[in-house]
């Protein structure tokens, strides 16, 4: 075969891999119930998370996020419920990130810094930029939270069992490759997830 076609034959194959590794990313609307031993082919697993009575488990991965393989929407509507066995709280998770960094998109964290603040954050969960609450131990240890993210345009919310707890407006939403996975994380609490929920959002959606 002639030097031009094994690059013929190179670059079909390069394609061909990229149309398989687009394959495997999980269909929208998405969900997960983890009602299962393992946590399966949707998600990029990372040293210290699991399935453990039907709930993704974190003892602490210092911010080793466990990522799912799908594409996020500009606007989505991401529910899941979670719970925090740990008095400092710190329940987090991450959207619209690159599927592989800490702090690649924005950062969802209820409870942090020793059950001080809660706060919406672009790129640095400690930048400036971030929206926060500050409420003194508002996550209590063993209680479930239905948390429901609504994002359409230049504006997310953020709202916890039902009622608002923040907005976060951002006049460069972050979308598109490199910005479009949602993660579980987790510093040192010991955390559980469970019901997660993924769609497009829709102009009925508040």
């Amino acid at each position: 075969m002639t030097r031009k076609g094994w690059w013929l034959l190179a670059a079909a194959l390069s394609l061909a891999g990229c149309k398989e590794g687009e394959a495997r990313l999980a269909a929208l609307p998405f969900q997960d119930s983890f009602e299962r031993a393992e946590l399966g082919p949707d998600w990029r697993a990372e040293p210290g998370w699991s399935v453990k009575d039907g709930q993704v488990y974190s003892a602490g991965t210092r911010n080793r996020a466990l990522w799912l393989q799908a594409a996020l929407p500009r606007d989505a509507v991401i529910e899941l419920t979670a719970r925090s066995e740990s008095p400092a709280g710190d329940i987090k998770f991450e959207a619209w990130g690159d599927g592989q960094n800490h702090a690649s998109g924005y950062v969802f964290i209820f409870g942090g810094w020793r059950n001080s603040i809660s706060a919406i954050a672009r790129l640095d969960e400690h930048g400036a930029d971030r929206q926060e609450v500050n409420r003194p131990n508002q996550v209590r240890m063993g209680q479930h939270y239905r948390m429901k993210v609504v994002r359409q345009g230049e504006v997310i919310r953020w709202y916890v069992d039902d009622k608002l707890l923040l907005d976060f407006y951002d006049s460069a939403p972050l979308h598109g490759q490199g910005h479009d996975r949602f993660a579980f994380n987790d510093w040192e609490a010991q955390l559980y997830f469970d019901d997660l929920r993924i769609r497009p959002a829709t102009p009925e959606d508040r």
